[in-house]
């Protein structure tokens, strides 16, 4: 049965997450092989992904990523992902691989 997965960038510029982008793809097979798919196509998604407004507070300055950090050693950080996740109408837990862009820098591995 095929499963959406996404890629998910963080770009972080200067130590801000400054904006979110996706992409999306119907996969079936083992989780494993799914995310080893994401990470493959990890750098070749990037400029072609759909761009997401970043959380900023009420005076419009964007999260420090150090604040990221911290939601996601908590497992919140999904949280921050669910216009995301609605967007391409993924399940309640999707399998997605997290990528940061520093400073034009995709970090994939």
């Amino acid at each position: 049965m095929n499963e959406t997965i996404l890629n998910i960038y963080l770009v972080i510029n200067d130590g801000y997450v400054v904006e979110f982008r996706a992409a999306a793809y119907e996969r079936e097979g083992g989780d494993d092989n799914k995310i080893e798919f994401l990470k493959l196509h990890a750098s070749a998604d990037f400029n072609n992904a759909y761009k997401f407004d970043a959380p900023s507070d009420k005076y419009g300055k964007f999260m420090k990523y150090r604040k990221f950090s911290k939601l996601e050693s908590r497992g919140m950080h999904f949280q921050l992902f669910e216009e995301i996740f609605s967007s391409f109408n993924v399940p309640e837990h999707p399998l997605i691989c997290v990528t940061p862009v520093v400073d034009g820098k995709i970090l994939a591995g």
